[in-house]
């Protein structure tokens, strides 16, 4: 089996676990650590593919899930796959479906075969299996690939989270099996075990026994504290290889991101920005910053007076409120755009603090946190 997506770790932080690496795709290359931008329906919200590019995003994830179910994975195929669909040439990496299923569990029930459901677009029944999954990300065409696995919500009992590993393991077997374009995508494992420490550890060698060419770590960022979270993502990190990226599974905050990095984790994807950004809220580098509020009615600075966004170097925070009070779709636009920078930004800061070494990231997390969080 030949690896469509390739790692090369470049360098290690002497005073944390974080690296600098680099992965090479079919559709160009990407420098880790990285932050995603999601493309859920195959369009980040209110952007342009050449916005999306433009502000610096390597990679973009889209979902199996929504794009199986409108506007059908075969039509995307016969439009030449994702990529020409959409018309984005740079790397794509599709989810399995399985959170989204798992999410709208009232509307399905779960089998050894996957999960039956009814879709929320017009109540026709669907079971979307392991094989089914590999089918549609197939037919999608992206770079990466996720396998089909069940996220469990927190919080979870430990009977069920036993289970459900064994279950993840068994789906993960048989989408590696179902898997046939091997020289163009490359299938992610994920990672699952709930908040326990010891079921972690068995899900991931129970994956990567499989050698896959890349593990995301998955069932974090459910609604546990945020200590619990970096608690189990520690351990977690650990039983991964070293010589392959590591995906930490919908995750955005900038405290998130950068605490993540610090324990080794290499590839993140969040909605929040765009979905902030849709509700008048801004990421700066002095925090956050609710447009809503009537103190922006006069306030005639950019969001963000050392970001170099399209959206900072020629718009107000009064003129930016004034179009989320009026319920302007530009607004939106705007906001996205300056959002998905800041992390774009964010995460290249943390490369290059990286590649400088002698503590330097770890005097840029705290640097960055600190003037974030004040």
């Amino acid at each position: 089996m030949s690896d469509a997506v390739k790692f090369e770790l470049l360098k290690r932080d002497e005073g944390t676990r974080a690296r600098r690496g680099r992965l090479t795709t079919p559709h160009g290359v990407i420098e880790t650590p990285v932050f995603m931008p999601v493309g859920t329906a195959g369009t980040v919200k209110a952007l342009k593919p050449d916005d999306v590019k433009e502000l610096g995003a390597q990679i973009i994830l889209a979902n199996t899930y929504h794009l199986y179910l409108r506007p059908g994975h075969e039509v995307v195929k016969k439009a030449g796959g994702l990529h020409q669909y959409m018309h984005w040439d740079g790397p794509i990496l599709t989810d399995s479906g399985g959170f989204q299923v798992f999410s709208l569990a009232s509307l399905g029930k779960l089998t050894e075969d996957g999960m039956e459901f009814a879709s929320h677009i017009d109540g026709s029944r669907h079971l979307l299996s392991p094989e089914k999954s590999m089918e549609i990300q197939e037919a999608l065409g992206s770079d990466i690939i996720m396998a089909f696995d069940e996220c469990v919500s927190y919080p979870a009992e430990r009977p069920y989270v036993e289970a459900s590993v064994l279950r993840t393991t068994r789906w993960l077997e048989r989408c590696k099996a179902a898997h046939t374009n091997t020289e163009r995508q490359s299938l992610f494992g994920i990672m699952q075990g709930g908040m326990f420490n010891d079921l972690r550890r068995q899900s991931a060698e129970q994956i990567v026994a499989l050698d896959l060419p890349g593990y995301a770590i998955g069932g974090l960022s459910v609604g546990e504290p945020k200590e619990l979270m970096y608690e189990v993502l520690d351990g977690c990190v650990d039983f991964l290889p070293t010589d392959k990226p590591r995906y930490l599974m919908g995750v955005g905050t900038p405290d998130a991101l950068l605490e993540s990095v610090a324990l080794g984790v290499d590839m993140f994807d969040c909605v929040l920005p765009t979905r902030e950004a849709r509700h008048g809220r801004a990421m700066t580098r002095d925090g956050s910053v609710n447009l809503r509020n009537a103190a922006y009615a006069e306030d005639f600075a950019p969001l963000d007076a050392e970001c170099s966004c399209y959206c900072c170097k020629n718009f107000t925070r009064s003129y930016l409120r004034h179009l989320v009070m009026a319920k302007e779709m530009l607004g939106a636009t705007l906001i996205s755009l300056h959002n998905l920078k800041f992390l774009v930004d964010l995460m290249g800061g943390a490369r290059a603090a990286i590649e400088a070494g002698g503590g330097a990231f770890a005097a840029y997390k705290a640097a960055t946190l600190a003037r974030y969080y004040k």
